[in-house]
């Protein structure tokens, strides 16, 4: 298999893990206070990450500069943004949430890679990205919520918003990191970060869980996000995303919500559309006609070759 549909297919991968996570975190809203609930996956894939990184790579650490680094990144990119999601949601229809937390942050990406990277946008890119665009708002409002731009919703509509913003940046700045240390190293340090700057938040919400009547479900759920969401698909994510280049591996994002309707439909029964069967239609064509185009431009180099190359991390 050509490398470049292997790394496309991880990025799916992970965009389908991430998407069916929504129906299955419905089941855990309602044992756990939703930002315990994100700290104890984010906290507790720590230990997964550092063990790998030592098994994998032999050292674990960075130098301090790039540590302060990540940890901007840990507290922008986890910590705030998780935060941004949860209260989106709670402030707005989960239309508009859903909507634009997804939808608009692909096209941040594309226009901000160039201020990170050298990667540049191409016809295809734009054509491709806004059919998948196009495709992605009818998955999302074919299923009967209608987008609203009510006064009481407009903060909620912001926060969403912000959240596509925050969440490009987030990933365009992980790149830089990513020609030098391997994508594991990375997730690695501002995943600690980004749950230590997360645990003040949490002060008040441990006693309300009724710990003894959890079941086997619920920590099923949880080591669901703890492995295949957050380990697995944050390192495979991040992996994937620098050897396609960030601009055009956001737009595969658009299978998360198309994931979650797949799992609404399997786990809770919700009936799917014709306009949302034509929308992930629509988008898969988008996503197909980025990916066959033959010459990426700038191709970054890759992290074996870098890392060969530079001192050995202590």
């Amino acid at each position: 298999m050509d490398r470049k549909w292997l790394y496309i297919s991880g990025l799916i991968a992970v965009a389908a893990i991430w998407g069916a996570n929504f129906g299955l975190s419905r089941f855990a809203m309602d044992a756990f206070d939703p930002i315990l609930f994100t700290f104890l996956r984010f906290c507790s894939a720590v230990p997964f990450f550092f063990i790998l990184l030592k098994l994998r790579e032999g050292s674990v650490g960075i130098p301090w500069r790039v540590g302060l680094a990540l940890a901007a990144i840990g507290l922008f990119g986890i910590a705030l943004l998780e935060i941004m999601v949860m209260y989106s949601i709670k402030y707005t229809s989960l239309a508009n949430a859903s909507l634009l937390n997804v939808a608009p942050w692909p096209i941040f990406a594309a226009l901000l890679a160039p201020l990170f990277t050298k990667e540049v946008i191409t016809a295809r890119l734009l054509v491709g990205g806004g059919a998948a665009m196009v495709g992605v708002c009818f998955v999302i409002l074919g299923g009967g919520d209608s987008f609203s731009l009510a006064g009481d919703q407009m903060l909620g509509n912001a926060l969403a918003l912000g959240v596509s913003l925050l969440g490009a940046l987030f990933n365009l700045a992980c790149m830089p990191f990513m020609r030098r240390y391997s994508a594991l190293r990375v997730s690695s340090w501002m995943i600690l970060f980004g749950s230590l700057f997360m645990l003040p938040l949490t002060w008040g919400s441990w006693g309300q869980v009724q710990w003894g009547a959890l079941t086997a479900t619920h920590y099923s759920i949880l080591l669901y996000n703890i492995l295949f969401c957050t380990v697995i698909g944050f390192v495979v994510w991040n992996a994937c995303m620098y050897q396609v280049g960030a601009a055009r591996a956001n737009f595969f994002r658009y299978v998360v919500p198309a994931a979650a309707v797949v799992a609404g439909y399997l786990m809770f029964g919700e009936q799917l559309t014709w306009l949302q069967l034509a929308g992930a239609a629509c988008m898969a064509g988008g996503l197909v006609w980025i990916s066959v185009e033959r010459k990426q431009a700038a191709p970054l180099p890759s992290q074996t070759s870098v890392q060969q190359g530079a001192a050995p991390i202590k």
